[in-house]
């Protein structure tokens, strides 16, 4: 497939860096380690991790995907996850909107996971090769965001594995693997996906071609984050930056085509979202973190409350992703209604 190899960096396009976390120091809960992961965490919310083992079950699941998104799209069709704000099974390209004018994503993908409430939805392939394929990828990715959740306990000053307790998986949740392919395209303008933050608390993301971007803190113009061989891209989501009470940064991201040495190639891409159980609510823990507590009563101070939109993580998520919907699209107000912790009007 085309993801096998490796593409060149183009020297003319500048690039936003990432601090590099290796993961087998944090395993280990190294000192300096845990500061710069949580230095990463708290400025930009973005970091590249490196030494996680997943490579091979990354390169299996790029494989799976090769093979799913082969299928007609008719037959894809039949797993479409609908207008209602579900996110499990495929979206089609164009099923999004990606601005507030209404134009529409490039992206198609496919969202499995291991446990299911409803009746299996999800193609030949991937049923075939959940317990070979899927579940070792998910299973690794839990152990990373799961590990690093729990670091991120610790800074907060937490009882002992209370942020994994609102994880756990005895309760459903949004926690999900997603597959996305963009096919090839001449033009460097498209957006694939539009600006947005994540809905949970970790992503885990694989890709080999260029086109993810951020918007630092203060900045006026997008920069590239350039995949590095080897290194996943980690980030910080909407969940764990409400419940730290905004200490961590859930940062706007958008993606585009790949630069210019990598168009005209499809690019694929790979991502594990960590999410909370569907009823844990979405606040600033403040009574049970003293570091929260402070932040908290420091905005109280300024009159803020914006880190305690008070609804549960699966009114979160479904809400967001419902109003994205091109199928649900009324002018602007469904794209504010689509927004996350950017969305300063939903505090």
């Amino acid at each position: 497939m085309t993801v096998d190899t490796f593409p060149a960096w183009p020297e003319d396009v500048p690039t936003h860096p990432l601090l590099i976390i290796d993961y087998r120091l944090l395993r280990k809960k190294d000192p300096s380690e845990v500061d710069r992961l949580w230095e990463a965490a708290t400025t930009l919310g973005f970091w590249y991790l490196k030494n996680h083992g997943a490579d091979t079950a990354v390169a299996e699941m790029f494989d799976l995907g090769a093979a799913v998104m082969a299928l007609p799209l008719e037959e894809m069709m039949k797993y479409e996850q609908g207008d209602q704000g579900e996110s499990f099974g495929y979206k089609m390209a164009g099923g999004d909107v990606v601005s507030p004018s209404g134009e529409l994503d490039t992206a198609e993908f496919l969202n499995p996971r291991l446990v299911r409430r409803k009746t299996p939805s999800y193609p030949p392939p991937v049923l075939f090769h959940m317990e070979s394929v899927v579940r070792p990828f998910i299973l690794k990715s839990l152990e990373v965001t799961n590990t690093t959740i729990d670091i991120f306990n610790d800074k907060l000053g937490m009882a002992k594995g209370r942020l994994l307790e609102l994880h756990s998986d005895a309760e459903w949740s949004g926690s999900q693997a997603r597959i996305i392919r963009n096919k090839a395209t001449n033009s460097t303008v498209k957006v694939a996906t539009g600006s947005h933050t994540d809905f949970g608390s970790l992503s885990f993301l694989h890709n080999k071609q260029g086109g993810l971007q951020v918007l630092p803190p203060g900045a006026d113009l997008w920069q590239y984050i350039e995949p590095i061989q080897d290194h996943a891209i980690c980030n910080v989501g909407d969940a764990l930056s409400i419940l730290s009470g905004g200490l961590l940064r859930s940062n706007v991201h958008r993606v585009l085509p790949p630069p210019p040495t990598q168009a005209n190639t499809e690019r694929w891409s790979l991502v594990f979202f960590s999410r909370l159980g569907d009823s844990v609510i979405l606040r600033a823990l403040a009574e049970e973190s003293p570091v929260v507590a402070e932040i908290v009563k420091k905005k109280s101070s300024g009159g803020s409350e914006k880190s305690h939109p008070h609804v549960t993580a699966q009114e979160w998520c479904q809400r967001r992703v419902k109003n994205r919907r091109m199928a649900n699209r009324q002018a602007t107000k469904t794209w504010e209604a689509s927004l996350g912790t950017e969305g300063v009007n939903l505090f």
